[in-house]
């Protein structure tokens, strides 16, 4: 007898700007992408008041940095080459970049900017996505955005808001036929965990680390540490992740700390993507202290029919 096919998992990934999903999770995403789970990364905003941040960039031919609409264009050219490179869909949310706002006090946001939308405006595309793609996980950010750019911690709300809005039927009328996903996931892309053990490695092999100031600064300011649940084991899609960080050729300076560490000392010393488990509908086991899930569908895969 065939044994019958099991529905197809799904992971949303849900981020900011273009570029985000290349430096936060993108090792997951392209691990479980190439062992056949359906990934969907979302992307907020259009990232159209991201500044030049690579030295060496040059405009791609017949297109300009000059204005919003050619920023949009030419992150748009980046991001769907990141989407290649990691083998995932993608989807635009349609929103506009608020940017990041300096000085003290600090500016007021752009009018019109994601920031400012209110939240059940924000949400209800993200509703929708949800309610089409159907994901059984959920990725985003933690409360704090991961830093305090005001879109990415609109990001968390809208992610949030659409975990917990888009099974009900009652809400968000017009998008869809309600769908729960089953866990809410926070990535942890720069824990000071990763940064101190990678740090610690650069140094005991003779090489200068990238972060030896960012090391100092943060224990100076004391950030707490978020909790920690989960470690996906991803040094085999390294590569993935480097080419999406690269494609973001505005963003990402090829000589920068993104490849500062030599790829086989990460693996030996940090081979994970790290996440804090936010919630989730499905039972799941207890964990020794100090032990950690290894796989974002825990308690999902035997919950997915055939």
């Amino acid at each position: 007898m065939s044994v019958p096919e099991r529905e197809p998992l799904r992971l949303m990934a849900v981020h900011a700007h273009p570029d985000d999903e290349s430096s936060k999770g993108a090792a997951t995403t392209a691990r479980y992408a190439a062992e056949g789970v359906e990934v969907l990364v979302v992307t907020c905003t259009g990232g159209e008041r991201g500044d030049i941040l690579n030295s060496s960039f040059v405009v791609p031919d017949g297109h300009e940095f000059e204005t919003i609409e050619g920023r949009r264009a030419v992150r748009e050219l980046e991001m769907a080459r990141a989407a290649e490179a990691l083998g995932v869909r993608h989807r635009w949310l349609g929103f506009v970049d608020s940017g990041l706002p300096e000085g003290d006090p600090l500016p007021p946001l752009p009018e019109g900017s994601f920031g400012l939308v209110p939240l059940e405006e924000a949400a209800a595309p993200l509703v929708q996505a949800v309610r089409e793609f159907r994901p059984h996980v959920i990725t985003t950010y933690d409360p704090s955005g991961g830093y305090p750019h005001p879109d990415h911690i609109k990001c968390h709300e809208v992610s949030f808001e659409a975990f917990h809005a888009a099974g009900d039927p009652e809400r968000y009328p017009g998008t869809g036929a309600p769908w729960q996903p089953l866990k809410l996931y926070y990535n942890h892309g720069f824990s000071m965990r990763r940064i101190r053990a990678v740090h610690e490695a650069m140094e005991g092999a003779g090489l200068e680390s990238p972060f030896g100031d960012w090391v100092a600064s943060r224990d100076a300011r004391e950030i707490p540490e978020r909790e920690l649940t989960t470690l996906v084991p991803v040094a085999d899609y390294f590569a993935q992740r480097d080419a999406a960080l690269a494609a973001h050729a505005s963003q990402i300076d090829p000589h920068g700390f993104f490849f500062a560490v030599p790829r086989d000392l990460e693996a030996d010393v940090w081979p994970w993507d790290e996440y804090e488990l936010a919630e989730s509908r499905v039972p799941l086991p207890e964990r020794a202290p100090g032990t950690y899930e290894e796989d974002l569908f825990e308690g999902v895969r035997s919950e997915v029919p055939a």
